[in-house]
């Protein structure tokens, strides 16, 4: 059961996350004109802040109260993000660029890459609780 709400929590966030990526890159791209890759990088930046936040708090429920503990998550959190951005970057040129796909259109599937990246890195790596470590081991 915990695992259902576990994922459902994280499928509500992500889309939440999903619509702050969405909505900063419309605003940047097309009200205010910037570049697709700067527009992606900046509403990458705004979404990954919203991300940690809700993830710790209410989707894994990370009781890592420790300065080391927290600043260890912090840290495994920007480094995955910054993987997932590169992606985000890499699928955005090629869809874009190389197929002349709509940069919308490309950001939703780019989107859509991302949040399963993310989810799997967060659940395995990042808010693995002592719980889920034992469990695995046995």
């Amino acid at each position: 059961m915990k695992n259902n709400k576990e994922k459902v929590s994280y499928l509500v966030f992500g889309v939440l996350t999903t619509i702050v990526n969405i909505v900063c890159y419309f605003l940047l791209a097309d009200i205010l004109h910037v570049s697709y890759t700067l527009s992606t990088f900046y509403a990458w930046t705004i979404s990954v802040i919203f991300a940690f936040i809700t993830n710790k708090i209410y989707v894994f429920n990370s009781r890592k109260a420790g300065m080391k503990e927290v600043f260890l998550e912090l840290f495994w959190f920007i480094f995955y993000r910054i993987v997932s951005l590169i992606i985000d970057l890499l699928l955005m040129i090629f869809l874009v660029e190389l197929l002349s796909t709509n940069d919308l259109f490309a950001k939703a599937v780019s989107n859509i890459v991302v949040i399963v990246f993310n989810y799997l890195v967060s659940k395995m790596i990042i808010f693995k609780s002592k719980e889920h470590i034992k469990h695995t081991q046995e």
